[in-house]
Order: C-alpha cells, then structure tokens, then sequence
C-alpha cells in the first residue's frame, strides 16, 4: 500500500488552518496560474480568486484586487504557496466580516471552515460523556476510558483511528467487521492510516459528510474536524429511529393518512420538532418550536414537554421559575427521574447550543415517545413503508449522493429528487458542463410546470448519456415513479463508475477505449489468477460468489497484506457466508474503496453491488498503480470481444440500483472528492 503523501506546510499555525484535502486543492489552483518562469505575483490571484465558491459569491474580481493591494502593496511582487494561503485567509475575513460573523455549523453537515476553529467546551465535554457511557465496557477501550472531558484526552486517543471505529458501530451496529480494525496499544503509521481510511469510508456508509476530512487530518488530531465528525456519528445514533419504519407511531403527527407521505420526506431532526410541538400542543404551549435553539433558550418548552411525557415527575414549580437557568436545572432534573442521562447543562440550554439541545431532545423522544399505540393507525404506517429491496436501493442512493460532496443534502431519495434540483446537481458532478442552470429553478419551488423543467432536463441529460429511457418524462420524476427513479439513478451510479475507471486508463496505452463490464470482470480473475489462487467469476451473477472467497481473494491479491486469512471461514453456512461478508466490506473500506453495499448484497450475489464493488477495487489499484509510478496500471490484454454479461441492458433497467462512489482514499482524494468551496 502506498504512503500517504500530504502537502507540508512550514508554518505549524498556518498549516493548522486547512485540512489536507483543501490544501491539496489550493496547491492545484495555485499550480495552475504560475507562468512560463513558474511564478506567481499577486496581480494573477483576483482572477483566481474571484471563481472560487468561497468567494464568487461575496467579492467582484477588482474588490479581490483592491482588499489584496491594501494588505500586501505591490501586485507585482512574487508569492510563494504559503503567501498565497495567507492571502487567501486574509480575504476569507473580509468574508466573515460582510457575513456579521460565523454562522453556527450545522449538526447535520459539520462545518470544516478554515477561518476560525474555535470548538465548544460543552459539547466536547457532552461528547466524552456520551462516549464514556457507551464504549465504557468495550474490551480495548476500556483500559483508556473514562476521558476527562477537561483534557484533550479524546483528541489524543481519537488520533489512532480505534475509537472512531467503535463510535460508528455504536451508532449504527454491524457497520464495521471489528476483526478489521488494527487494535493494539501502539500502532504504526500504516496501521493508523488502514483504520482512519476504515473510519472515514464507514462514516459515509452511515451518511456523515466527510467530503473535507482526509485521515492525515484524524492523524493529527485536529479538534474542530474530530469534533465535527464525532457530531455528525452521534446525531445518526440519536435520530436512527425518527422514521416510519422504525417507529410507525409516528404516523399519529399527522392527522390526515394523505399526509404520511409528506412526514416520510421530512429530515430526522424535522420529524423530532414536529414531535415535539404534537405533544407541546397538547400541553397547552401557545408557541411552535421552530428551532433547537433561540426557540428554547427559556427551558419553557421543555417543561411543558416533560410534564405532559412523564406527568408523576412534574414540579409545579418550574413553570413558576423566573430564573431561566434555575428552570433549566429543573427540567434537567425532570428528565433525569424519567431515565434520560443528563449530557448538557442548564447554561447549555440557556445559551441556546442548537446540537445539544438536539441531543437532549431526541434523547427525551427515546426515553418516552408518548405516542399512540393504536394498532390501525400503526398497520397504515407499516404498510406505506417499502419492501426490504426498494429500502436497500434507496439507502444506496441516498449515500452515494451525499457523497458526492454537492450543496444539497438527501434525506429520502424518493421524495427529495421530485423537484429535479438534486438530480441536475449530481449530473453536474458526474458531467460537469451539461446542466443549463439559466434553464433550471432552485428549491424552494411553489409552481409545479418548474419542477417538470427541471426534470425534463434531467431526462434529457439522460438520453444524451445514452441512458435507457424509453417512453420515460420528467412528470414520472415529479410524480415519485419509484421503478423509474431506481431505473435511472442505477444507470447514473453505473456512469459514474465506468466515467472513473476511463479517467485512470487514459494513464495507459489503452487511452481513449471506453471501460466495459467485461473489462472489470476480466481485470478481477486475471488479478486473482496471478496471485496464484484458483478463484474465478464467470459473471457478476455468479452465485459461487456468495461466499465471499474470490473477493477476499482478490483484496489479497492487490494488497497482500490486508486479508487475515485466519479470520476467514469456508462460507459453507449461512453464518459463515456472513462472516465473510462483513468482513470483506471492512477490508475493502480499510483498503481506500468508498461503497455502500451490505452483507446481503454479497450473499444474495445482488449483480448491480457485485459489479460496483469489484470497479471499487480496480479502481484503487488503478489508482495505487500510477501513485507507484508503473507504467501500465490498465493491463487488460484481453480483447473486448471477451464478453462478461453486462448488467446494463435495457431489460435490467429497472433494478440497476448498483452504487458506486468516488472509490477513492480522502487522502489520495481527486478533484471530484474536493469541497465544492474550492472548485470553480
């Protein structure tokens, strides 16, 4: 496996101020308008600057000039790399300063801006709370908990990539095989870089945006970005269950059964307001919470919740308390008689922390729900839930595309791509240049003709991507065609895949070919072939497969030292099949390969995830090949006429939900895992 190879930066506190992939970006940009002497002056940076995100929106290209001639005088002069970083940090303050300041992250998207990283002392110390509860009695982290949420313990520790880990299964069990985490008291570089990479992959298997972080950043340690990420595990832990198929009682929020659809379309935390104002209705609360923040800085609201949830623990007198922060003692009191640990203090929720508050909230709704548990209404619920595939599909989906690094962000496939926007900004990732953007309109759209424009784009895009489209218009789009959308995303992922793989191979003598199914098949049994092992597919439906013995095969065969073969089982059972499965979905994420199939993708030989997840490995070692520096990282000598049974035909249309991703390191990141802030 190769070394990680970052950009160095000489100045530790300017360093400190960017991740490795934003440097990795800016070193490019900054490449790319040195002249024919390979200089740089100040005068070139304005036309540079004005397309970049961060700034294309705030500053014309002589406002650039001007703030740049103020604080470094002559334009003329030459700049190095790091000049430049400063530069850049001198006009992001201009930035922050129009803006009044820095807006609160989100807890959904944490924020990694490169300004100011300032951390919140309270939520760091709820954090560790929360960790010492929940990985207090796990076997190789217990000999290092509990953390004191004074210290910087939780940074040192989170350095080696094992706490993150287990926080990920914590949050969603089963994502990571633990049999793939290295664990042991002192591990070297290549070990802490194989879990940061297991990490990171994982993290965007459960839907944290991760666009922005690269392992040399969880290496260092660095606390906005651990605490950014470590937010992001917990909120998906503390809201898994804000949905109808988990919860079906929730379907009591709305009052007609036409509404349920719209409920199954709301973000998590929108579902837990909306929870939270049912029962506040019912108490006789004369406001709606709109927020987790300035809304409940009073602790009025939680009183009135908690009284009308767990009426034999009410004080008649917390309402009655002027004092805010002497009412918010009181709830939290209230709560903690209920069962509900207590994670925040009274000045938390007196200063309004919007994540905390959060997490107090959704704790509350796992403690007591107080919803109905009238068995009709539960059955209707029940019933508007999809089957187990449509549910795997759109997981799948709704991963990949958050992870594709685009402004908007996917919270029910099915029901956020009906207006057409997201589908246009993921089609502009994938291709850039072919979305007209005077044509389309942007969320929040009233008239429902400019959701039908959007998404006759969208098909037209389609067709001209030679997609299998027949008798198909934006108005299946709008309507929520499920079969449709499937059909379409499918193909989409799948040109992704195979638009990734042609990139690399143009680093070969065979530039210019397009990459088939074939090719992959092929490439996967003569890689396995050449590692002296007997396994072979003969095609991405080969039930054979099932046991996970020719994937684990061809992981040793590119990196011969990531495959334990004495945790591997024989696959005879169904247990044994599992095992392996897991495992080999670790393995591949530890390895660098960013997917999102399941266990049950591999043992159910699902073809559209085989197929994704054998690019996923030749796309890393692809990648690795050409980092090496050997000259042919394509070698397929095989003719095309070799045919492999290709999963994109016409009549498999509408089942094409394989998912493919970026299949790529962080780290090794290219211009298409970079954040959308640094891209013209």
């Amino acid at each position: 496996m190769s070394g990680y190879k970052g950009v160095l930066v000489s100045d530790q506190w300017l360093h400190s101020q960017f991740t490795q992939v934003e440097l990795r970006s800016l070193k490019s940009k900054f490449g790319s308008i040195k002249n024919q002497n390979g200089e740089v002056t100040f005068g070139d940076l304005p036309p540079l600057m004005v397309k970049l995100k961060a700034f294309c929106t705030t500053f014309s290209e002589e406002e650039i000039r001007r703030v740049l001639g103020e604080s470094h005088g002559d334009m003329s002069n030459e700049i190095d790399f790091e000049t430049f970083l400063r530069a850049y940090l001198n006009l992001q303050s201009h930035v922050t300063a129009r803006s009044d300041g820095p807006k609160n992250s989100s807890f959904l998207k944490a924020a990694t801006t490169t300004l100011l990283h300032t951390i919140s002392e309270s939520e760091k110390a709820s954090y560790v709370r929360h960790i010492n509860i929940y990985l207090g009695d796990d076997p190789f982290l217990k000999q290092f908990l509990p953390l004191d949420p004074a210290t910087n313990d939780l940074f040192d520790l989170a350095k080696d990539g094992v706490l993150l880990c287990k926080l990920i299964n914590v949050a969603v069990p089963g994502t990571i095989d633990e049999r793939a985490i290295n664990t042991k008291r002192v591990l070297n570089p290549w070990e802490r870089n194989e879990n940061h990479t297991l990490c990171l992959n994982s993290a965007k298997a459960i839907g944290c945006t991760v666009v922005n972080i690269g392992c040399q950043d969880l290496v260092e340690g660095r606390p906005h970005l651990v605490l950014g990420l470590i937010s992001q595990i917990i909120k998906i832990q503390l809201l898994a269950d804000l949905n109808l198929k988990k919860t079906p009682q929730l379907v009591e929020l709305v009052e007609d059964n036409n509404d349920v659809e719209d409920l199954m379309g709301l973000a998590p935390e929108k579902v837990l307001l909306k929870w939270m104002n049912f029962h506040l209705k019912k108490g006789g609360y004369d406001k709606t919470v709109t927020n987790f923040s300035s809304d409940l800085k009073d602790a009025k609201a939680f009183a009135y919740l908690l009284n009308v949830l767990a009426p034999e623990h009410c004080n008649p007198s917390t309402l009655d308390t002027k004092d805010p922060t002497e009412k918010a003692n009181m709830v939290l009191d209230h709560a903690e008689k209920m069962g509900c640990k207590r994670y925040l203090s009274p000045e938390d929720i007196v200063e309004g922390s919007s994540n905390l508050n959060l997490a107090f909230v959704a704790q509350i709704f796992h403690q007591r729900n107080g919803l109905s548990t009238d068995s009709r209404k539960i059955s209707f619920a029940e019933r508007m839930t999809d089957d187990a595939q449509t549910c795997r599909d759109e997981r799948c989906f709704r991963l990949w595309i958050n992870s594709l690094g685009i402004s908007s962000y996917v919270n029910n496939v099915f029901e956020d791509v009906r207006n057409g926007w997201i589908l246009l900004e993921v089609l502009d990732k994938v291709s850039p240049g072919l979305v007209n953007w005077k044509q389309a309109s942007k969320p929040p759209i009233k008239m429902p003709f400019r959701k039908v424009e959007n998404c006759n784009q969208v098909i037209r895009i389609g067709k001209q991507l030679k997609f299998s489209l027949v008798n198909v218009c934006g108005n299946d789009i709008v309507q929520g065609n499920k079969k449709l959308i499937v059909a379409f995303l499918g193909q989409l992922m799948r040109y992704h895949m195979l638009q990734l793989l042609k990139s690399l191979r143009s680093h070969s003598r065979n530039q210019g070919r397009d990459v088939t199914d074939a090719h992959i098949l092929n490439w996967a049994n003569m890689k396995v072939k050449c590692s002296g092992r007997t396994s072979q597919m003969e095609s991405f439906k080969d039930k054979s497969l099932s046991n996970g013995l020719f994937f684990l095969a061809l992981l040793s065969a590119v990196e011969p030292r990531v495959v334990n073969w004495n945790l591997v089982t024989k696959g005879e059972s169904d247990d044994e099949k599992r095992l392996n499965a897991t495992y080999i979905i670790s393995v591949a994420r530890k390895l660098g390969c960013s997917i999102f199939l399941l266990p049950e993708d591999i043992m159910e030989v699902n073809p559209k995830m085989i197929l994704s997840l054998t690019a996923s490995i030749m796309y890393w070692s692809m990648q690795q090949a050409i980092e090496d520096g050997e000259s042919s990282p394509f070698p397929l000598n095989t003719p095309d006429a070799s045919p492999a049974p290709s999963i994109s035909g016409e009549d498999d249309t509408s089942s094409l939900g394989g998912e493919f991703s970026h299949l790529t390191m962080d780290d090794a990141a290219s211009d298409t895992t970079v954040s959308s802030q640094f891209e013209d």
